[in-house]
């Protein structure tokens, strides 16, 4: 069973704009390259698959700056990231990106890392970004393994007689989160192991001591560490924790999420509101009238909301004031500012757009905006356990649909309704949103992704207020997720990602300048 941390996969990471599979998921995948190979590597060559998402984008969307980073061990916020490839030529790191078939049935966001440490160590990595920042190591110098960054991952090689007396000495200092996983590979017998700490630093003179041939590989967590089972794994199973202990949607996500990374509920609220915090800083900021920074469009979520404020719109509406503050998040993440994904970088600005229209409009604390957005990560951790965040595999509808449907349980949590209440909603607005194409306009996430963030928060107040009102929803969420990803599953490559299908080919989408 996929194991999923609400603050680790689906509220975060708190990243650069424009999209968390391409920034966020290159950055991880740079950082634990960094720390497999011990170094920054003083040449890197990564490869692409020109039938995947990243050959048609990674330029675009900042894929080549977010490597570069976590090649160099920066953090993504850094302003730096705007410089980072020439920065890697003055650090004496060659990078180079190449576009060719890579063999196997690959992600669309697979990459293929060739490194060359500054001892001449080569490093030969296949990785893929599955989505809202989450990636997956999956061959170490031909080694098959999965690395997730949520532990202190480690692949020790060795002969096959040796392999019991390698899992006690992974196991001696009591650190070990799961039991190695075993397989073989040409004659050797190969251990993965997941710890909660580093290896002791004696760890790799014991190995050898045992075989002189054995290999060791060793990746430091790019997330926070997994050190608990988790409470549920379904929507139907959540419900019913929430019923049989008398808790909200939120509440109980905050249990999952307690429990699952050995937090105190009280610590999990903390980061939670760091992230609620990131979130109206980039609503203020892309509300500025001075904001710049767009390739394609011209900012106007200030204008909007401004708008609305003098009467001079249709009507005077808290969903208009929802959609404008979305589009303020989206102007933020399309200029590759700072952004928290909920769940991805290019569904960035539905959440926030409603929730913050939420807490101006109930007066909401700042323990029951944390809590509302607990439940928002409720929902996006079933879809992520039963399917994706990422729109290269199953369209848009698992982004910025997915955003609308955990907003729409923000809302319900946040005045109060029941964790029933808050899974009806999401699902109906899931139904709604099901078959979405991502089409994006020359690779760039700016159009048609402001509208559709802007019309998600606003449809997240809808969706919501029909189940409040007695709405009843006979799918229910995890029967409703199912369907979404089959139907994502169907749909034709053009139209998820790869900007070759939909608005995207419009002659009009052609002929724009930027």
């Amino acid at each position: 069973m996929k194991i999923v941390s609400i603050l680790n996969h689906v509220l975060g990471p708190v990243m650069r704009g424009p999209s968390s599979s391409h920034t966020a998921g290159a950055w991880h995948i740079g950082c634990m390259a960094r720390s497999i190979l011990g170094g920054t590597p003083q040449r890197a060559t990564l490869a692409f698959d020109p039938a995947g998402s990243y050959a048609a984008t990674y330029a675009e969307q900042g894929a080549e700056r977010g490597f570069a980073m976590g090649l160099m061990g920066r953090a993504l916020t850094d302003s730096s990231f705007f410089t980072a490839l020439q920065d890697a030529t003055a650090a004496g790191m060659q990078l180079e990106f190449q576009i060719r078939s890579l063999a196997g049935d690959n992600h669309p966001n697979t990459t293929e890392l060739n490194l060359i440490a500054e001892d001449g160590t080569n490093l030969k990595l296949l990785t893929r970004s599955i989505g809202g920042g989450e990636i997956e190591v999956t061959r170490i110098d031909g080694r098959p393994v999965l690395f997730k960054g949520n532990a202190y991952e480690s692949l020790v090689e060795m002969r096959p007689e040796q392999a019991d007396q390698v899992a006690e000495l992974l196991a001696a200092d009591g650190a070990l989160l799961d039991p190695p996983v075993r397989s073989k590979h040409q004659g050797a017998v190969i251990l993965t192991a997941r710890r909660k700490a580093a290896l002791p630093e004696s760890f790799e003179a014991e190995l050898l001591a045992f075989d002189a041939q054995a290999r060791l590989w060793q990746c430091t967590p790019v997330y926070f560490v997994h050190q608990g089972a988790p409470l549920f794994s379904s929507a139907a199973e959540m419900q019913a924790c929430a019923e049989q202990h008398g808790r909200s949607l939120g509440r109980m996500a905050l249990a999952y999420e307690a429990q699952l990374l050995g937090m105190s509920e009280a610590e999990v609220m903390a980061e939670m509101l760091r992230r609620y915090d990131i979130m109206e800083s980039a609503v203020e900021s892309g509300l500025d009238p001075k904001f710049t920074g767009l390739q394609l469009l011209p900012p106007c979520a200030g204008s909007v909301l401004q708008a609305e404020a003098e009467g001079r719109l249709s009507v005077r509406s808290l969903h208009t004031r929802a959609a404008a503050r979305a589009m303020a998040v989206m102007h933020v993440d399309g200029a590759m500012g700072v952004v928290c994904a909920a769940p991805t970088g290019g569904a960035a600005g539905v959440i926030p757009g409603a929730l913050l229209t939420l807490v101006e409009e109930r007066g909401l604390t700042r323990e029951q905006s944390a809590l509302a957005l607990l439940a928002a990560g409720g929902v996006g951790m079933i879809l992520a356990i039963r399917g994706t965040f990422a729109a290269e595999v199953a369209g848009c509808q698992v982004e910025i649909g997915a955003a609308g449907a955990m907003a729409a349980a923000a809302v319900v949590d946040g005045v109060g309704g029941s964790a029933a209440q808050a899974c009806n909603a999401a699902a109906i607005a899931f139904q709604n949103t099901m078959g979405l194409v991502c089409d994006l306009l020359h690779g760039i996430v700016e159009i048609p992704c402001h509208t559709r963030n802007a019309v998600a928060a606003a449809n997240a107040f809808v969706n919501a207020d029909l189940i409040l009102g007695g709405y009843v929803n006979l799918i229910p969420l995890d029967e409703t997720i199912d369907a979404v990803y089959a139907v994502g599953l169907t749909m034709p490559a053009e139209l998820r990602c790869t900007s070759k299908g939909g608005l995207a080919i419009c002659p009009s989408a052609k002929r724009l300048k930027f």
